[in-house]
């Protein structure tokens, strides 16, 4: 036998009764979903996505249909089942549905709601916004039960920090949402079981501030806030997102 072989285990012994547990030899999580939140598609998560793929992070990005609940879950469960190791799930606005019923998968090893809903058991984003008023008014149903954000208004109200050409084309190429998933209730929220971050727009007018603050005092969320920002802070700020993306992977080591 030799020497390494003697000596390594009696190393692990030594690090283990001064406290070291076998977690600290485990390297930083990898794995990064995204998730789109209504009215857009995940093209916006762009700017993150370079930040982090450059660091060398695996960044995969859900398109889900955004026509219920379900299927968005399931559409963010399918890119989950392609991982290969626990991965660090991120939404914005409502995919944070979506990530408080997909974040119970076992391959999720933390949360990050960008300007996120992060809803209770039984909570409707409707019913939570009913508490919290949003400032926008600008919201348009069709005849089919289908929503989007009336693009006369879309800068304003959803990207105001945005330059207006860019706003301007995510106004006319929006994905239209089913006006249900405003009011399917939440199951069992994931943030419950699993760490989560959070970043709060200073200056969100799809969902008010306070209600960000209060889903992220009530996670117990690492949290962060963004003067200035609007509800596109994942576009406007992606450095600062993409930081706190990349603490919840160093913090969620499994």
């Amino acid at each position: 036998m030799t020497f390494s072989k003697i000596l390594a285990p009696a190393l692990v012994a030594g690090f283990l009764s001064i406290g070291v547990s076998s977690a600290a030899f485990s390297a930083p999580l990898k794995c990064v979903v995204l998730v789109h939140g209504a009215f857009v598609d995940g093209s916006g998560w762009k700017p993150v996505y370079d930040i982090l793929n450059k660091k060398g992070y695996n960044v995969s990005v859900v398109q889900q249909p955004l026509t219920s609940v379900a299927d968005d879950v399931a559409a963010t469960k399918r890119v989950l089942d392609l991982q290969q190791g626990p991965c660090i799930l991120v939404a914005h606005s409502y995919g944070g549905a979506i990530i408080t019923e997909a974040g119970n998968d076992p391959k999720v090893a933390g949360l990050v709601y960008v300007a996120a809903h992060a809803l209770d058991q039984g909570e409707t984003e409707v019913g939570n916004g009913k508490l919290f008023p949003p400032a926008y008014k600008s919201l348009v149903k069709t005849p089919d039960g289908f929503t989007y954000i009336d693009p006369d208004h879309f800068h304003a109200d959803f990207a105001a920090d945005l330059p207006a050409k860019q706003a301007d084309f995510a106004a006319h190429s929006q994905m239209w949402t089913a006006a249900a998933v405003f009011s399917t209730p939440a199951t069992d929220p994931a943030w419950k079981h699993k760490p989560s971050w959070y970043v709060v727009a200073k200056s969100d007018r799809i969902i008010n501030p306070d209600l960000e603050r209060m889903y992220a005092k009530r996670a117990g969320s690492h949290t962060i806030e963004i003067a200035g920002a609007s509800h596109s802070v994942y576009e406007t700020h992606p450095k600062e997102v993409a930081a706190l993306i990349e603490q919840a992977a160093q913090q969620s080591v499994k």
